[in-house]
């Protein structure tokens, strides 16, 4: 259950703070059942907490450590805006992706979250498989 004595950036700055050590179970119950999840192309949009779970845990999976880096965030209203350096440990590689992340916040859950960023950026940088 989501508490509303939080501010939606300090929402938002928990959600990415436990998503770190990719504790999908405690970050997931920032978000709601309705939430719609963006990112660019070939991904798209995914609803709700098992859909970023379905997005997130295979890219994820390889990772040893990830570390999401707040570099500026803003906030009007509801709506919470980062700038953030997203670092993965691919082996004994990390791996860098510049992010901007939008996010709407009301009662305390995150309902929109769309990511900004360069997809070869980040495939460029991944171990051969």
């Amino acid at each position: 259950m989501a508490t509303t004595t939080l501010s939606p950036t300090e929402v938002v700055h928990q959600f990415m703070k436990l998503m770190e050590p990719l504790n999908y179970d405690a970050a997931l119950k920032l978000v709601s059942d309705d939430c719609e999840y963006t990112n660019p192309p070939p991904i798209g949009t995914v609803k709700g907490p098992a859909g970023i779970r379905a997005v997130l845990e295979p890219f994820f999976g390889p990772t040893s450590e990830n570390e999401f880096r707040i570099l500026r965030d803003a906030t009007s209203g509801d709506i919470v805006f980062l700038e953030r350096l997203d670092r993965h440990l691919f082996g004994d590689k990390w791996v860098e992706l510049p992010v901007t992340g939008v996010y709407e916040v009301h009662h305390g859950l995150i309902t929109y979250w769309r990511d900004y960023f360069d997809a070869p950026t980040i495939l460029g940088q991944l171990p051969a498989a």
